[in-house]
This record gives C-alpha cells, structure tokens and sequence, in this order.
C-alpha cells in the first residue's frame, strides 16, 4: 500500500475494518404496489417502511418506478464530468459565495475526504437566507453551475431531478401515513425546497485502510435517495450493536434513509443513523444522492393530540457536515424544527 497525505487519515477507531460485515438484512422493500394501486398505499408497504424507518434508518427500494434509461444518462454522464481535466472541473467550482458546483476539499469531522464532488440545487435558482443568522431576514438567490462543454450533464441532471423528486414525495407520503398521519401531511413544507442533488467519485485510494471516502455522518435533511454503481462502499452502523455494515449493491434499487429532520418530527421515532463511506485501492466508485429538503423559511411542524415535546434545535451536529452550505441554507442551521404531538 502506498501513502496518502495525513490530511486524510482517520483516527485510529475510526479506520474502516479489513474485512467489513456485509448486510444481508438491510431491508428491501418492493414499491411495485405504488404502480399498481394509485388511489393508496397498502397497509403492508406502510407497514414494511415503517418498520425499516425504526429498525435500521435504511432501506432500499426495487420496482420504484424510476426509468432506468433515466440513471444510465445522469451515471454516464457523472462518469465523463469527473474524467475532465481539474483545471476544467475548477471552471464551476465552489466558492465562498456559492456552495454549488465541483469540489475537491470536502471534510468531515475535520478529516479530508477520498473524494470529489459536484452539487446543484433542484431549484434553480433557489431562494436562501443571504446569512446562517437566524434574526436575518435577507435573501439571495443561488444558481447552479454547469460546465460549457459538457451538455449532456446539465441535461441528465434536470431529468434526474423530476424523477428523484416524484419517488421521494412518494416516500414522503408513506412515512406519513407510518407515523399515524395523513399522507399530504408534510407537503406544504417543500413549496421553496432547498433540495439538492450530489455528483460522487471516489479515485482509487492507496492507502483505503487509513482512509474514508466520506467519514462517518448523519445526513441532516428529511430524507436521502442514494443512487449507487456495482462498486460496494456504503457502510451503516447497525442500531443494535454499533457494528458497521457494508450494503451490497443491488442493480437498479436505491438507497433510501430518513434524516436528522425526520428524526426531529417523528419525536425520535425514527433515527437518523450514522453512516460512512469507504475506499478500495482497485476500483473507482461513483454515487448520486439526492437530498430532499423543505423550504428555508420552514417552522416548526405541529398536528395531533398529545403533549408536545421540547422543540430542538437542528444545528449543531450540522456545522460540521456542510460548512459552506450551512451558512446560506437555514434550513440546516437555524430552523426550529418541533415533533408531532401525535407521536407522544
């Protein structure tokens, strides 16, 4: 094995194991009954969602509907971006004023990701706080990056978009009616999303034993809807042991896992849970997260019977995730975010 820059290095506890357990039992859950009975869901997929939210904070779903023509387009397209030359890839960078477009420097828990990254929002432009104050009022509008040459990505990405954004709303609804509510319960929370959508590489690492591709998180939106090629890399820490378990890939599925906002409405009902990503000195690896976020100007969200508990404050764990996205979305930094009564 070669050597990497210590900047890379995780500590070691947090070095990934040589021979990582594999997941047989993350649960799939088959949405093909979404297709069929478009006047409800079926009280057994509600059900299995419900039970996959508690149990694990994870799932992955099959026969989603989403075309597969749609993901070999947005993967192909991925794949020829991060094959350009730095200096093209640096022309849509990120910068101070803008969190959107490539990047190279991402940390997590101040230690350098094995990765590059391209982000842009599902709205374009899309209205945020102008700061991550929260007595600010002020707002500005962001705008996605696209490089010139390269058409094709802007185009796969618009139509990844409309896809990923009709399965999450799908999922949105069953988690809903899991939790004891109605299905649209939430819907008026997304009119200005703050959504967005990330581009992932992963080179080659030769040193993966040191290192993560991305070191462990919790994912601070509503929920994620991963996309992932054939090469294995997702780790989720178990809830009931705390053992990191590696997901098999599963052509066509996604990944789906509820975030720390979910946690927050559904009283803890159902955890957002820690993640990671790890590397191999072999093979490349490319995935495509879309993370679903509600307006910036959200409030706290009520409803039910019961005692309400103690509103909190989503934004410590989030300084950490996206220090630059963090200080224009407050959504992420500075929302009161309250549980359902309901859930008491």
């Amino acid at each position: 094995m070669g050597e990497v820059d210590p900047a890379f290095i995780q500590a070691l506890e947090h070095r990934p194991k040589p021979h990582p357990v594999s997941a047989e039992n993350i649960p799939i859950i088959d949405l093909s009954p979404l297709q069929q009975l478009p006047l409800g869901a079926p009280s057994g997929l509600v059900s299995e969602i419900g039970e996959a939210c508690r149990d694990w904070g994870f799932f992955q779903a099959i026969n989603h509907g989403v075309p597969p023509k749609c993901r070999r387009e947005i993967e192909s397209a991925s794949r020829k971006f991060f094959a350009l030359p730095k200096e093209e890839k640096r022309k849509v960078g990120r910068d101070e004023e803008n969190p959107f477009g490539y990047y190279d420097g991402e940390h997590t828990k101040n230690v350098r990701d094995w990765k590059e990254v391209f982000d842009f929002a599902v709205l374009d432009p899309v209205v945020v706080p102008a700061s991550h104050e929260p007595d600010d009022v002020e707002v500005k509008e962001l705008f996605n990056k696209w490089p010139q040459n390269l058409p094709e990505l802007r185009e796969a990405c618009e139509e990844h978009i409309k896809e990923m954004e009709k399965l999450a709303f799908k999922l949105l609804e069953l988690i809903c009616l899991s939790l004891g509510l109605s299905k649209d319960r939430l819907a008026g929370f997304f009119n200005d999303q703050t959504s967005r959508v990330r581009l992932n590489y992963y080179p080659p690492c030769p040193a993966p034993h040191l290192t993560l591709g991305v070191g462990r998180h919790k994912d601070t939106g509503v929920l994620t809807i991963l996309a992932q090629d054939d090469v294995a890399g997702l780790e989720v820490k178990r809830k009931t042991d705390g053992e990191w378990i590696l997901v098999k890939p599963s052509p066509d599925a996604y990944i789906i896992n509820v975030g720390d906002i979910i946690q927050v409405w559904s009283n803890d009902k159902y955890e957002s849970v820690e993640h990671r990503v790890v590397v191999n000195s072999e093979k490349e690896r490319f995935s495509i997260p879309y993370f679903l976020y509600p307006s910036h100007y959200m409030g706290g969200a009520s409803g039910g019977a019961g005692e309400r508990a103690k509103p909190r404050q989503i934004q410590e764990d989030l300084k950490e995730l996206f220090t630059i996205y963090l200080q224009t979305i407050s959504a992420k930094s500075s929302c009161r975010v309250e549980p359902f009564g309901c859930l008491q």
